[in-house]
């Protein structure tokens, strides 16, 4: 049962369900939900949840139809419906793709947010639920009174300590609900770690019709990716489980450095791209690594993150950053930056800003990082540096906009931002040395632009 049934998990999970199945395990069919938007149903159930994934960096191209879909079900049109499911015998493991703040969990203090409408409202009645830790907990509860062992939940979402995260939410629910439902979840549940790596661009209508014409039929379905895929698992199972390791998964005793390095290298520098790139005026990822200034802006960044890192001992760093830059180079995926940037106020905390603690907390500068961190802050004000106008996607959208229209200049913008305790935790932003780092280059940018700014000499402290 996968939860957010969006493109990512239709070109990296169902992939390797698929594989499962081609290779005769035939127990690995998906069944998945979107929680609110019925598109990808629309998409796949008229195509019997057929699908194309398109594979390509510009060098090499290949074509691949995938079948480990079984349905798709909208989880607003019948809750209890989508619940029913996933209390099901046949369902043993439950994986999720519901992005940052699918997880309602507040950034500060990492409970529930229990003023979030959705959450009061899965607290009161849980027959129905509206949320991602409402559905697992529903259906846990649900297994529980039919006697049924919990499912393995696996969340795939770009998040430090994901399955902690999951769980913690899972079993806050579950307590405020029911002791007896809590307890026999953190005794018999099981919520891994993982870390997962591919890069899926949103598909355009471009992209539909140029495979039609290739194929000789529509596939709205499709997703396209990169040929590189990446699936690591804590090896912690409540249940049944494919043989990941047959199918390119790497099962492990520990996630965490896998994690780290992926976070601060590949999301921090992704998030990083695309503010300074959208700011500039550029549309895609590789045009803006092929702007040079840019492309050693990333290689600065990195610099300043690799410090931070404990690499597990098969994770070569030289290596891994040159595999970084020749994927973002690939033309082909046509990466949108403005999509990268979308949710920034959920990503910065992990992809920037406890890369940018750890660098503080050794006594090293962050330059690089600060420029970043600006970036976002100057993506908040809904204007590129061409005189574009842009939608800001994000959560916090509204909140950020108050805040930057009632400031007076550029000292009191960044001033407000930072103390926006949803996304800057005030040990980090009480720092003086974070305060001016960000400062500072939130005034290069303003004075020379998202390039001049990250073309500007680091200067080494005394």
């Amino acid at each position: 049962m996968h939860l957010g049934i969006g493109a990512f998990h239709r070109a990296h999970q169902a992939v390797i369900f698929d594989d499962a199945l081609n290779a005769g395990d035939l127990r690995w069919g998906v069944i998945g939900a979107s929680l609110r938007s019925p598109d990808v149903r629309d998409q796949l159930v008229p195509q019997e949840g057929l699908y194309t994934v398109v594979v390509e960096d510009g060098t090499q191209r290949s074509l691949r139809i995938v079948g480990a879909i079984q349905d798709v079900l909208v989880a607003a049109d019948d809750p209890a419906a989508l619940v029913e499911v996933m209390a099901s015998p046949e369902v043993h493991i439950v994986t999720l793709t519901v992005t940052e703040k699918g997880y309602c969990l507040d950034p500060a203090s990492g409970s529930l947010k229990l003023d979030d409408p959705a959450i009061a409202a899965d607290l009161s009645d849980l027959s129905t639920p509206a949320t991602a830790p409402g559905f697992v907990t529903a259906a846990l509860r649900l297994r529980r009174r039919r006697g049924l062992a919990p499912f393995t939940v696996i969340s795939c979402d770009n998040l430090p300590h994901n399955g902690a995260r999951i769980r913690s939410a899972v079993l806050e629910m579950a307590g405020r609900i029911d002791p007896e439902l809590h307890d026999w979840i953190a005794a018999e549940g099981a919520f891994p770690q993982t870390m997962i790596d591919r890069i899926v661009p949103a598909t355009t209508p471009a992209d539909i019709e140029g495979l039609s014409v290739e194929l000789g039929v529509v596939d709205l379905g499709m997703v396209k990716t990169e040929p590189f895929t990446q699936w690591i698992i804590e090896d912690r199972f409540a249940g049944e489980r494919p043989d990941f390791a047959r199918f390119r998964v790497q099962l492990t005793e520990t996630v965490g450095p896998w994690e780290d390095a992926k976070l601060r290298l590949l999301n921090g520098a992704h998030s990083s791209l695309a503010y300074l790139g959208a700011l500039a005026g550029l549309d895609y990822v590789h045009q803006t690594v092929a702007v040079p200034i840019l492309k050693a802006f990333v290689e600065r960044l990195w610099d300043e993150a690799e410090t931070t890192l404990e690499p597990p001992p098969d994770l070569d760093i030289a290596k891994y950053r040159a595999e970084l830059m020749a994927r973002f180079s690939y033309a082909a995926l046509r990466h949108r930056t403005r999509q990268i940037a979308m949710d920034g106020s959920q990503k910065l905390p992990q992809r920037l800003l406890a890369t940018a603690a750890a660098r503080l907390s050794a006594g090293r500068p962050i330059p690089a990082l600060a420029l970043a961190i600006a970036a976002w802050m100057r993506w908040q004000e809904g204007r590129t540096e061409v005189g574009d106008v842009v939608v800001v996607e994000d959560p916090l959208a509204t909140e950020t906009a108050r805040r930057l229209a009632g400031a007076t200049d550029d000292r009191d913008r960044v001033a407000a931002l930072l103390d926006l305790q949803a996304v800057f935790p005030p040990s980090l932003s009480a720092d003086p040395r974070f305060r001016n780092a960000v400062l500072q280059a939130f005034l290069d940018l303003r004075r020379l632009g998202a390039v001049g700014a990250a073309g500007l000499p680091i200067e080494e402290p005394a």
